[in-house]
């Protein structure tokens, strides 16, 4: 892989800035089971592999199962996530993948059956965020 620009180290106000949101996203009443597989799911759709190692060595110390993060690209095809976390996996995809439809009204309305106005807001600004972060990893070939 060839060597890029690394913004933390050119840019670091730039990095401050995304450091602001993870302390707001630490803050917040988001559990580490959303906030963990809010990374996962969106680091495997954009092909973070920095972020998908980062995350996943961060779930485990939460205390997530390797049987459970091997099985996150095939939520759809276990039992072993919750309707709730599905919601927040779903969400996680239809707004990573904004492009094809955005967030469905199907899957908003089914969000705020399991969640508050402003978890679903926490949510969403998780999602938001990891989606950044990827970016930044992806586009300069971050390092790990």
């Amino acid at each position: 892989m060839e060597k890029r620009i690394q913004i933390d180290v050119l840019e670091p106000e730039a990095y401050k800035a995304m450091y602001a949101l993870e302390k707001y996203l630490a803050a917040s009443k988001l559990s580490n089971t959303h906030k963990e597989l809010v990374k996962i799911r969106a680091s495997q759709i954009n092909g973070c592999a920095f972020c998908i190692d980062m995350h996943t060595k961060d779930a485990l110390k939460n205390g997530e199962t390797q049987q459970r993060i091997f099985l996150i690209s095939a939520w759809r095809e276990t039992d072993l996530f919750s309707e709730e976390e599905k919601v927040v996996l779903q969400l996680t995809e239809e707004v990573t993948l904004i492009h094809k439809q955005g967030l469905t009204s199907e899957t908003y309305n089914k969000a705020l059956d399991f969640f508050d106005e402003n978890y679903l807001a926490q949510i969403i600004m998780a999602i938001t965020t990891i989606n950044a972060w990827n970016r930044i990893a992806v586009s300069t070939h971050k390092p790990f």
